[in-house]
């Protein structure tokens, strides 16, 4: 009996050519490259971030456009200490240069709802197991509530 091992088999994945991708997949990445050349051009400058993001949401269609303004003007008064910044086209929240949440609007990939969600940088560790992503068809004053809890507790 031979006790030598065989090599695992390979499981399938992914291609990740570029055909595999979609064309909205394809234009967050070409965004994201587009801000890391700037932000190297320019340095880390908050306002400069405020700006990108502010210009990222007055291009969202209505109904995303209007969460996404609640949810920055939430996350500035609940974590002014947070950094805005775009990332994959999306508004985000940095602190030290790492995203720690971000919108990501229902019209961005076409989704039926917005996406908010919280990067492993956040806080929000809640035993084995806790949400990171909530998804959004709009905003009521109790989810505003709720989203700058999450905040608050995600930069502690």
């Amino acid at each position: 009996m031979n006790d030598t091992k065989k090599p695992a088999k390979r499981t399938a994945a992914r291609d990740t050519s570029s055909e595999e991708w979609t064309a909205d997949e394809r234009a967050a990445m070409k965004e994201r490259n587009k801000e890391l050349k700037a932000a190297a051009r320019r340095g880390k400058d908050k306002a400069d971030g405020e700006a990108d993001v502010l210009a990222k949401i007055a291009e969202m269609p209505n109904s995303d456009r209007v969460m996404a303004e609640r949810i920055h003007a939430v996350i500035k008064t609940n974590a002014p200490d947070l950094s805005p910044k775009t990332w994959y086209g999306m508004p985000a929240y940095a602190r030290d240069g790492k995203v720690v949440c971000f919108f990501q609007a229902a019209d961005k990939f076409k989704a039926r709802y917005a996406t908010f969600g919280f990067n492993d940088t956040a806080n929000l560790d809640d035993g084995a197991m806790w949400p990171t992503a909530w998804a959004l068809t709009k905003l009521t004053a109790a989810d505003e509530k709720r989203i700058g809890e999450l905040v608050k507790k995600a930069v502690r």
